[in-house]
């Protein structure tokens, strides 16, 4: 039995409901659950894995995706379902990168019969997230950008949110900690990626995989002129470990004690702390992927 987990926003759309009475005729077995509210993803996907469904997709955005994950995160490994994504948002990030695809009858035909992989879920502070953690003004740009403009324009809201803010750009000081190292910064952006993209399609750690048990970080400092994002775009492009405006880590374990409340996103989700750590869980979570999916160390 599957258990299809669905923003109560889509609930309605032709296509999701067609999808679904289609899979049903093709013989699957699929129930289906409608959140409601903030918090009802995740309560649903622990009930579901509680009462021993095999498998549960979460239908909507990025950020229900990342709320299915933390529901199933609070009961035993042993007890996960293997998770399934059917991508309704706006931008898909994740959904995009793993390879899935975007259209509902395929997309919840993959959601249930692709194999499920082993991959890891990085974890900050009290709250886990399966794509990429930013703060700093790629965060600042996800929590400005109006819901109506995301689904008017998809990913490309935010490009044009960045644009407008890109001479405002701030930076957060504070000190960045990982085994074997730690460094005084002055970010405007650090991406943590389990993941490679987030933001509406931006490659902002393009060697991450899922399955590696590390992050990859990158840190955009010292970027205030036209001049100097110049510069950091040719970085972009070599990722160095040290440069002038990027730099780049892989760790399994992050923390960043900052100077004033920084702002944040989960999986596109936004919140603001001062400090905070993340850590990663391998192999923790079964996730519905194709075999040759680009994300994955080890090819299933």
């Amino acid at each position: 039995m599957a258990r299809l987990i669905l923003n109560g926003k889509s609930a309605q759309l032709p296509a999701v409901r067609e999808a679904v009475f289609a899979r049903r005729a093709a013989g699957d077995a699929l129930e289906v659950r409608v959140t409601w509210e903030a918090g009802d993803a995740a309560r649903l996907a622990e009930e579901a894995a509680r009462e021993g469904v095999d498998r549960v997709i979460a239908g909507g955005g990025d950020g229900t995706v990342n709320e299915v994950v933390n529901g199933l995160m609070r009961v035993a490994r042993e007890r996960r379902p293997v998770l399934g994504i059917l991508p309704l948002g706006s931008a898909n990030d994740f959904a995009t990168s793993l390879g899935l695809p975007l259209a509902s009858e395929p997309a919840l035909a993959a959601a249930l019969g692709l194999p499920g992989h082993p991959v890891d879920v990085p974890r900050l502070d009290d709250w886990h997230f399966l794509n990429m953690a930013t703060a700093g003004f790629g965060a600042e740009i996800t929590s400005s950008t109006p819901k109506g403009l995301k689904r008017l324009l998809g990913g490309g809201a935010y490009s044009l949110i960045g644009a407008v803010k890109a001479w405002h750009i701030t930076h957060y000081a504070g000190r960045l900690r990982w085994p074997g190292g730690e460094r005084r910064v002055e970010v405007c952006l650090l991406a943590i990626g389990n993941g490679r993209q987030s933001g509406g399609g931006h490659l902002l750690t393009p060697q991450a995989t899922l399955d590696d048990a590390h992050l990859d970080v990158l840190i955009l400092h010292d970027i205030g002129s036209l001049t100097q994002l110049r510069a950091m775009r040719h970085e972009l492009e070599t990722r160095p470990a040290r440069g002038t405006h990027v730099d780049t880590l892989r760790v399994d374990r992050l923390t960043f004690e900052a100077d004033e409340p920084v702002p944040l996103t989960l999986d596109g989700e936004p919140d603001q702390r001062q400090g905070f750590t993340v850590s990663i869980e391998p192999a923790a979570l079964s996730l519905a992927m194709p075999p040759d999916c680009p994300l994955l160390s080890r090819p299933a």
